[in-house]
């Protein structure tokens, strides 16, 4: 009879049941617990993935468990990351790898600092989010590309558009924390984080567009100091090329940087 109801049991019901009783038996000093628990089980992750990715899954699900008030999944997923983290740290010396895969320099590098700590660094984004970023820069070049001259509208748009891309990409790096609450009720810390990734969006975006427009305009310093006449095609297409260059380091920084 146990059987047959355990059978009828949705499938998330049966896995949330699983995890209950083996956070239980943790709980209770099952000597078999931690010699049969698998982080990568539990966290849903590939052992040879990068730490990265196996940071923003912990992330992602850890925050979805607290969501719900899923308090026995949320301790399994901090166990996990935890005994993965300990790993890291075990090996960060010794640079052990498990085929091409190393360990995260954010690990074995974790006590140096590096040289500018406000600037860019590197981070590879999926390929479905470098497909998106190049999307939308085809899109705005085009857009300038037909008009030509539309007052900058097109690099307008395509700066905030690249500011909430790099916004939410920093958003899946942070590491993820318990929320704590104040007596109003709002999440202590919610508004800084918030405050620190979107002056670092606009950083990343504005000095892009800046470099690209200081490169135009010095490129065409240094033709002229060169003792040469300035082509017609690069003075009238002043738009264009400003715009299409910033389109193109926008998406360099957004696909490979943070």
């Amino acid at each position: 009879m146990r059987m047959i109801e355990i059978l009828r049991l949705p499938l998330g019901k049966v896995l949330q049941s699983r995890i209950v009783i083996r956070a239980a038996s943790s709980a209770a000093g099952n000597p078999q617990s931690d010699a049969d628990f698998n982080p990568y089980e539990v966290l849903g992750v590939n052992p040879i993935e990068g730490f990265d990715k196996i940071k923003q899954t912990y992330g992602r699900k850890l925050k979805d468990a607290q969501r719900s008030g899923d308090e026995a999944t949320a301790a399994l997923l901090e166990k996990a990351y935890d005994k993965l983290m300990y790993a890291q740290l075990m090996n960060r010396k010794k640079g052990v790898t498990f085929g091409s895969f190393k360990v995260s320099k954010d690990i074995k590098y974790a006590d140096k600092q590096p040289i500018i700590p406000w600037g860019p660094r590197f981070s590879r984004s999926s390929k479905n989010d470098m497909l998106i970023n190049l999307a939308i820069s085809v899109v705005f070049s085009a857009w300038i590309a037909i008009k030509r001259n539309v007052e900058y509208k097109p690099l307008q748009f395509m700066s905030f558009v690249f500011v909430y891309r790099i916004f939410e990409k920093l958003k899946s790096f942070e590491a993820p924390s318990s929320p704590i609450y104040n007596e109003e009720g709002e999440e202590s810390g919610r508004g800084l984080r918030m405050g620190k990734r979107l002056l670092r969006s606009l950083s990343l975006v504005f000095g892009s567009i800046l470099l690209a427009s200081l490169a135009y305009t010095g490129f065409l310093n240094g033709i002229e100091y060169m003792g040469y006449s300035i082509p017609m095609v690069l003075y009238n297409n002043q738009e264009l090329i400003v715009t299409a260059s910033s389109a193109f380091m926008l998406y360099v920084i957004a696909s490979f940087y943070r």
